[in-house]
């Protein structure tokens, strides 16, 4: 059934909602979000032993994000993470710090970052949109690669169809020392380059990994943008990756000041001190 629902955005480290989109989606049949709410908690070694190439990204102290390894040293991500709320100045990369699987105050490796790039068509303008949505992806190169093998970087894959079975690994403001996993929501629908999905996202969540579970391992097939109500249920938004992704890693590879973003890309602020103390979480 075509329904048209009305969206109230909000990027998952963002409280206040900055805009309203009226989109079409065709819900699945007999499914509701609220069987699509489970997290299980990755805090042990055991349950968090296949996704350790997923970490936390601490942002200049401040504030911090997910991200997860796609090669020994590059850390897909989003692009919002990376720009300053206030000034709408970027970040500069070498403040941020991956903390892959990290796990109540450790993690099995450490790595600052040496540069990044964000998707050239990706600004920050104040407003949330789905142009933003779909360009919301960046990659960060390491210092040094992660040569572990507790810590074997993932592959992509195509963006899934509408339906398909997928899962999202993600730390969020509350649950800042573990990640936790979902993997049983779906995608809702595939609107303009944006991916609306049945998870659950949280302040804090934004760059998390979505996989799909098709073939014999988890494979990244987008990340989470931005969170989103579709007719008061909850649901995540991210970007497909494909052609983006590839477009990004010739920048990487090609850029001889990586450690600098592409002019003239919006801007984002990182960091909110959080109320409870330990970790932060990014706020835009």
């Amino acid at each position: 059934m075509i329904q048209t629902s009305r969206f109230r955005l909000t990027d998952p480290g963002r409280c206040l909602a900055v805009a309203l989109l009226v989109v079409a989606l065709t819900l699945l049949p007999g499914k509701t979000l609220a069987q699509d709410s489970r997290l299980q908690s990755l805090e042990t070694t055991e349950a968090g032993r296949q996704w350790q190439a997923v970490g936390r990204l601490d942002v200049n102290g401040e504030g911090f994000c997910t991200g997860a390894l796609i090669a020994p040293d590059v850390v897909l991500t989003a692009a919002h993470c990376l720009f300053d709320r206030e000034s709408r100045a970027p970040i500069d990369p070498q403040s941020i710090e991956f903390l892959a699987g990290w796990r109540n105050g450790r993690a099995s490796a450490y790595r600052s970052v040496r540069g990044a790039v964000v998707h050239p068509r990706y600004v920050y303008d104040g407003t949330l949109s789905t142009d933003r949505v779909r360009n919301d992806i960046a990659l960060l190169q390491l210092q040094r690669p992660i040569r572990n093998t507790t810590v074997m970087p993932f592959e992509t894959d195509r963006r899934p169809s509408k339906g398909a079975r997928i899962g999202v690994v993600s730390y969020a403001h509350d649950r800042s020392e573990a990640p936790a996993l979902q993997d049983v929501c779906a995608v809702m629908a595939r609107q303009e380059g944006v991916l609306v999905m049945s998870c659950d996202v949280d302040y804090g969540s934004s760059g998390a990994p979505v996989f799909s579970f098709d073939g014999d391992t988890p494979r990244i097939v987008s990340v989470v943008s931005a969170k989103a109500e579709v007719s008061g249920q909850q649901v995540a938004l991210g970007s497909a990756l494909a052609e983006e992704l590839s477009l990004l890693q010739a920048q990487l590879t090609g850029s001889k000041t990586t450690n600098q973003l592409p002019p003239g890309v919006g801007r984002v602020r990182v960091g909110e001190r959080g109320q409870t103390g330990g970790a932060k979480f990014v706020k835009q």
